[in-house]
Formats: structure tokens, C-alpha cells, sequence
């Protein structure tokens, strides 16, 4: 049985051509939620060609798995398929295949405990140093200040969410250009962002010898700040949120010549303050409808011997 071979030959031509295309597109920058759907489909269909293998290579070494996941196909589909009449490589490829699914699984898992546990370290450490009031209740309002020698704001999923503000950031930021930070993390939140950056970042630890997903961890991050500074600037302005987030981080050290972990702000200066023209949109819709066409490439190379032995 050769199907689940195909798959998984097709999982890896789209795992190497898919960033490979995404990095040589010169749109991502112009419109990151659509490059965001895109690597996220990407990624999707690779997935699921490693799942469908998975489940078509067990059907075919052993009855007991095919015989559930064929139980309302005709008679000539079951046939087209050929279970139960591969040799011991089918087994194999779905025993270690499962493997990966666990393990992916437990990476996802470990992942968000680790957030869970950041996120509760946090959260007491808010409460150690913004101590609520008397009278006061703990779900009353999202806005937490900190006193801070340093201008920084952050938004900290949970229940409830908090949207932090240092004293400094206070000081420093006037008007429209505070608001513009606080839109930014609000994006964040609104977009959940965090989810995307928590199931990247468990491929990658998870796998770290695949490139597609370190591709997609690192431009999870680096593309869900792009999408929150266009939801700054739609509301309050390109200047403005630039200007915003110069002087939040200016004191960082990252507009010099020594590289930092926030390398990626002054490239996020310069794209808002020389804005690239947006795509049309009915390019955009197209770019989104192809997106959401790759996931379904799997399912239909599947669906091929059935719907032979239905022809």
C-alpha cells in the first residue's frame, strides 16, 4: 500500500517548499494576519499528512484498525485500500508515527503548564507589588500599575486578564502615544496570540531538528507584533505608535550597534514609519482562500483509491 508513503512525502514537500515560498513572498510584512493564517495552514497540513499516515498505515497492517475506520465504506472502497495485507514497514511507520503524535501532544502539554506556571508567578508577583485596597475587588478592572524605574508594559493573560503599566512607562508616554501602546497589547489579547506563540514554540522544543517548525515559532513571534502595531496604528496612527515604541524601549539598548533580544524593534520602527502599501483586498481573500485550500490537500490525495474503486 503506497498511500501512506505518498502522504508522507507530500507532508515533507510542503514542509520544505511551504516556508521556503513564505520567505521569499514579499507580502508577509505588508499584511501579517493574512502570513499568520498562511504559516499556520502550513503548518496544518503538514500535521495532517503525519496523521493520515499514521492512520492508514495501521489499517493496513492490522484489521482491528481498519476495520472501525472503514466500517461505513462500500465493499469495493475497503478493497481499494487493501488492509490488513501490508507487511511488518507499515507497522512500523504507524508505531513510530503514534510516537510522534504522543510526544507532540506532551510537548503541548508542557508547554502550557510552563505558561501557567510563569503566568501564576506573575500574577503574585503583581500582587506583592500592586496589593489591592481596602474595598477593593481582585477582579475589579484589568489596568494594573507597577512601580517601575523603567517604562514597560505588558499584557498577562488569565482570569481575569491584566493589562500592566509601569510608572515610568506613565511618566514617559503622554496622550496618544500611551494609548497606542496599551491598543498594541490589546491586540495581543483580542488576537490571542498567546496560543499561537505556546503551540509554535512546543513543535519547535519538541522537534527541534525540523526546520519548518523553528520556521514557524520564530515567525509566530516575530509576525504577531506586526499584526498588534497595525492594530495600534489603525486607531491612533504610524507615527505615533512608532514614536510609542521608541521610547519604550530606548532604554534598552536596541536602536545601537550591539544586538539584543528586542533586535526586531527597529525594523518595526522603520516599517511604520515608511509604511508599505496594503494588498488589495479581494489579494488578500485569494491569498487566505489558497491557504485554506493546502489543508485539504491531504485529504483528498487520501480520498484518491476510494474514489477510484467508486469510478
Amino acid at each position: 500500500m503506497m498511500l501512506p508513503a505518498a502522504l508522507l512525502l507530500l507532508g515533507v514537500l510542503i514542509a520544505v517548499t511551504g516556508p521556503r515560498l513564505l520567505a521569499r513572498a514579499d507580502w508577509t510584512d505588508r499584511e501579517p494576519v493574512v502570513a499568520l493564517w498562511v504559516w499556520q495552514c502550513v503548518v496544518a497540513a503538514v500535521l495532517l499528512c503525519c496523521a493520515l499516515s499514521m492512520t492508514f498505515s495501521a489499517a493496513a497492517a492490522s484489521n482491528a484498525v481498519g476495520r472501525p475506520v472503514f466500517a461505513t465504506a462500500p465493499r469495493g472502497v475497503v478493497e481499494a485500500y487493501a488492509l490488513g495485507t501490508a507487511g511488518p514497514l507499515a507497522a512500523t511507520t504507524a508505531v513510530a508515527l503514534a510516537c510522534g503524535g504522543l510526544w507532540t501532544a506532551a510537548m503541548l502539554v508542557r508547554e502550557i503548564v510552563r505558561a501557567r506556571a510563569r503566568r501564576r508567578a506573575r500574577r503574585a508577583e503583581l500582587l506583592v507589588r500592586a496589593p489591592l485596597l481596602p474595598g477593593e475587588e481582585p477582579g475589579a478592572g484589568r489596568l494594573v500599575v507597577l512601580e517601575g524605574a523603567h517604562p514597560d508594559a505588558w499584557w498577562l493573560p488569565g482570569t481575569p486578564p491584566r493589562l500592566v503599566v509601569t510608572t515610568a512607562a506613565l511618566r514617559r508616554l503622554k496622550g496618544r502615544r500611551l494609548d497606542a501602546v496599551l491598543a498594541h497589547e490589546r491586540g495581543h489579547a483580542q488576537a490571542r496570540h498567546d496560543w499561537l506563540q505556546h503551540c509554535s514554540s512546543a513543535l519547535a522544543d519538541g522537534f527541534p531538528q525540523v526546520p519548518v517548525f523553528a520556521a514557524f515559532r520564530d515567525e509566530m513571534h516575530r509576525l504577531v507584533e506586526l499584526a498588534a502595531d497595525d492594530t495600534a496604528s489603525r486607531r491612533f496612527g504610524r507615527l505615533t505608535t512608532a514614536l510609542a515604541l521608541v521610547e519604550l524601549n530606548e532604554h534598552r539598548g536596541v536602536f545601537g550597534p550591539c544586538p539584543s533580544p528586542q533586535g526586531q524593534v527597529p525594523a518595526r520602527v522603520h516599517r511604520l514609519l515608511t509604511p508599505p502599501n496594503r494588498l488589495p483586498a479581494w489579494h488578500r481573500l485569494r491569498l487566505t482562500a489558497m491557504a485554506s485550500l493546502v489543508p485539504v490537500i491531504p485529504v483528498l490525495v487520501a480520498f484518491v483509491p476510494g474514489l477510484r474503486a467508486l469510478g
